[in-house]
């Protein structure tokens, strides 16, 4: 019987689980779903063969009840316990540039890690240590979020601070890295003639970045020391002028913790708005403030392409990719209408097809470029749970790193 690989990926709310069978041609996904421990009952629900199952979580705040449910749930597809789970890991330093396997020396790095990510390391070391604690003889993988930035030049990972710092490890990193793993990954196969351009890929989701990718690698990108960097997103304030949080910890008799909790989950769409951090709840309301934050989004989305376009030297396709920019035609309009004196025109027919269509998700990589249009625009699904179970295969296989 073939091996199997179950990927975790963990998130503040959810974790998003899918089943691959390694098969010479590379790891093939037999189901996928998703944990919603916030739902109102908290379940599992995981399709396999086209039928989903919907499994209650007795105990969500419990990751060892949560992953007990999973590994029963596909246990009962694979016919046995999985060879390999394999965990998205958010922040990986300049330690890890690849995936690992994890061992004590691994969890003790990646504890010490946690400083660099403090809301999201400690969601993927939890599920680490219940999977542990449930079956300790299952080999576990770690892949990082940061890995595919360590190809950046040291120029654009470098803050204008003292060096001391920097040597210290106040730079640049770079996240959503496993998702333009999957992007590049598809281009090559897809659209080799673009993969070997100048592309700028936005991963536009709840969390939002973009990445300036030449030959498929990464060579700039917006987020950078933390997850709070670039683009507005839902509930994080993007890019910020740091004046602005000396004076909220100064005269503006602000703590810490209440501008932490204010940047990351009061601020971006939510902030702005008043009313969502949802962009669909945005776009169905009528109030003033929706639009003035989807506008705010657009330009600055906009704004951040045509900086790593200079980090590129020119740009040949830019690439919409995660929640949404895979289902939101209005938002890639909105993006585009920006960017017309690149020459960029979409394709009105072609970008309002398949939004929120399950089965173009599936379908690959789609242009919504008119014909005339000399930058190439594309909708590209990300895929993060292939690339975690590749890069499980290939450890697996003895090899250090990913085929």
């Amino acid at each position: 019987m073939a091996d199997t690989i179950l990927t975790l990926n963990a998130g503040s709310s959810t974790i998003k689980i899918g089943l691959y069978e390694v098969t010479e041609g590379g790891p093939q996904r037999r189901a996928k779903g998703v944990a919603d421990l916030r739902a109102e009952p908290p379940q599992l629900r995981l399709t396999a063969d086209a039928t989903e199952r919907e499994m209650p979580l007795a105990d969500p705040e419990d990751p060892e009840a949560v992953l007990s449910v999973a590994l029963d749930a596909v246990r009962g597809i694979a016919a046995g316990p999985p060879a390999a789970v394999a965990h998205r890991v958010v922040h990986g330093g300049d330690r890890f540039a690849g995936p690992v396997g994890i061992d004590d020396a691994v969890i003790d790095e990646l504890e010490a890690l946690t400083v660099l990510a403090p809301l999201h390391q400690p969601q993927a070391l939890r599920l680490v240590r219940a999977m542990r604690a449930l079956a300790p003889d299952i080999v576990q993988t770690a892949s990082f979020d940061t890995a595919f930035h360590r190809s950046m030049p040291d120029r654009n990972r470098r803050f204008a601070l003292p060096r001391a710092l920097h040597d210290e490890g106040i730079k640049r990193y770079g996240f959503h890295g496993l998702s333009y793993a999957s992007i590049a990954a598809a281009l090559r196969r897809e659209h080799p003639a673009l993969a070997a351009g100048r592309v700028v890929a936005a991963h536009l989701g709840s969390g939002a970045s973009l990445c300036a990718m030449a030959h498929g690698e990464s060579r700039d990108t917006s987020m950078g020391f933390s997850t709070l960097e670039g683009v507005p997103m839902a509930t994080r304030c993007g890019a910020l002028d740091a004046g602005v949080v000396l004076h909220l910890l100064g005269p503006g008799g602000r703590s810490r913790e209440d501008v932490e909790d204010m940047l990351y989950h009061r601020a971006g769409l939510l902030g702005v708005s008043g009313i969502s951090a949802d962009t669909r709840a945005l776009l169905e309301s009528p109030a003033a403030a929706a639009r003035e934050a989807l506008d705010l989004f657009a330009f600055r989305v906009a704004g951040e392409v045509a900086r790593l376009a200079v980090s590129l030297g020119g740009l040949d396709a830019l690439v919409f990719s995660a929640g949404i920019g895979e289902n939101q035609p209005q938002v890639r309009a909105a993006i585009a209408a920006h960017l017309g004196w690149l020459g960029l025109t979409l394709d009105a027919d072609a970008n309002d097809a398949g939004a929120n269509d399950a089965a173009a998700s599936d379908a690959g990589a789609r242009s919504i470029a008119t014909g005339e249009s000399p930058v190439a625009c594309l909708v590209v699904p990300t895929d993060e749970e292939q690339v975690l179970a590749l890069e499980a295969a290939s450890l697996l296989a003895g090899s250090d790193r990913p085929a």
